[in-house]
């Protein structure tokens, strides 16, 4: 679905020019629970970057379903932002005056879609993810848990095939961790993908996959076999 040729992104810091990714390759497949594990400094989070179209590689190929997305204009990149990817961050960024469905259902309003015609499948997302009952709370009426779990939700709101999560338990007790990861990979049950940038050792046991990053190189790229979703 996903494939990276060669890429290479650099930052200018000083008079030194650093590569934080050094001719990467690697292939993302549908339907796959990824998670990129790394030092700091190792170019994780340039890599979720360049995946989501945040940023375009100053060499090399990135190509989903054989569209070249670094070559895209701003306008397209925006598109293929909001339609093909969900986003998951680690401090949630929920916007603290709305309710939780109305989190939820932001990217619709985005791409025009009304508020009351996005709301049924917001209310969908949040039975889904187990927060049926908290539809009508706003952010600093939930848990830190609760918040995530509103966030995934949101970044399924498009039905995109791709969601990256950056650190997405980083902020979250373990016993909360675990369920956000699971409920992740059963996302992926769904045919979607999902990359994961953790430093959270223990978040590799719910994935199909585990990437090493070191010094913007490739380190490992092991398949899990034991992953087994319930």
């Amino acid at each position: 679905m996903l494939e990276l040729t060669r890429v290479v992104k650099q930052y200018r810091i000083g008079e030194e020019r650093v590569r934080a990714l050094d001719e990467v390759s690697m292939r993302i497949e549908a339907g796959q629970f990824t998670s990129i594990i790394g030092p700091s400094g190792s170019g994780k989070s340039t890599l979720l970057h360049l995946l989501g179209a945040l940023d375009s590689p100053d060499e090399g190929s990135i190509r989903f379903r054989g569209t070249e997305i670094g070559d895209l204009g701003e306008d397209a990149q925006a598109a293929f932002r909001l339609q093909q990817v969900g986003f998951v961050f680690q401090f949630f960024n929920l916007l603290p005056t709305l309710s939780a469905w109305e989190n939820v259902a932001v990217p619709k309003l985005l791409d025009g879609t009304g508020l009351r015609k996005a709301k049924p499948r917001a209310l969908e997302l949040l039975e889904l993810v187990g927060l049926g009952d908290r539809a009508k709370h706003r952010p600093a009426e939930l848990s830190g848990g609760q918040m995530q779990r509103v966030a995934v939700a949101r970044a399924l709101i498009m039905d995109p095939p791709l969601i990256l999560a950056d650190e997405p338990t980083g902020n979250l007790d373990s016993k909360t961790g675990a369920a956000i990861l699971e409920l992740l990979g059963e996302i992926t049950a769904q045919g979607n993908s999902v990359v994961m940038v953790t430093h959270d050792m223990g978040a590799v046991d719910h994935c199909d996959r585990v990437i090493t990053l070191q010094d913007g190189r490739i380190g490992a790229d092991d398949i899990v076999a034991a992953r087994v979703r319930a």
